[in-house]
């Protein structure tokens, strides 16, 4: 099913989530709000799919993604969540090839698909906003770079630890909610069945609470601790 498209307003809702923009000329504006589509995504469905080709630039207006890859067939290397004011799939403004990752609506969400030709045109004319851009990917990159450290040298414990803390601060206290156990074990890098035991321990051991699907953490300079130390 083809998600729903809904008409941008002459004051595209797709534009003002972000600073970024703030940079942009008025003349900029129009031409970038003509080239823009808002859709709304319901929970569970794909965004974009590793390996399609990428026409567009997608900006997350509310709600929350996951982005994974997908590195064999029922496998998902999920490497962060993406909420509003973010970026999917930048990338495809530089390249010609397909989306180099998936992304599926974790909650219901809105996002804004950007004509990627209209986005290299700013980033060609407008320094910026090319730099406005380029630091805010600093936080994907560094994301990026603590699933790495986290496979290599920290213990699941540790990475399961950094990832309740990540998606604690990225998408607040209910974000668990909406967060399967499968995918909270992608999340860590580790598998399902150790996700469940390990969660087990942290609750045993007090530094966090299980409500169904929610995670509460109680004591969180701990958790850090174990996060920290691997």
């Amino acid at each position: 099913m083809l998600p729903k498209e809904n008409k941008s307003t002459p004051d595209s809702p797709c534009l003002g989530h972000l600073s970024c923009f703030n940079a942009l000329t008025a003349d900029q504006l129009e031409m970038i709000n003509s080239r823009t589509r808002h859709i709304h995504y319901q929970k569970g469905e794909t965004i974009c799919k590793q390996g399609v080709y990428a026409p567009y630039v997608i900006f997350v207006t509310g709600g929350f993604a996951k982005i994974y890859l997908e590195v064999e067939r029922d496998r998902q290397v999920i490497t962060h969540l993406s909420g509003s004011g973010d970026f999917i799939s930048f990338s495809a403004v530089f390249t010609e090839e397909g989306y180099k990752y998936s992304a599926a609506a974790i909650t219901d969400c809105d996002a804004c698909l950007i004509d990627k030709d209209a986005v290299r045109q700013l980033l060609n004319t407008n320094s910026d906003f090319a730099f406005r851009i380029i630091s805010r990917n600093w936080d994907i990159e560094s994301r990026l770079l603590t699933i790495i450290r986290n496979i290599s040298y920290k213990h699941m414990p540790g990475r399961l630890a950094t990832a309740i803390l990540y998606l604690h601060e990225k998408g607040g206290i209910d974000i668990f909610r909406h967060i399967s156990r499968k995918e909270l074990a992608g999340f860590a890098s580790i598998n399902l069945e150790s996700t469940v035991k390990l969660l087990k321990e942290f609750e045993q051991d007090g530094l966090i609470s299980l409500e169904g699907k929610n995670i509460m953490i109680d004591n969180e300079e701990e958790l850090r601790t174990i996060a920290k130390k691997g």
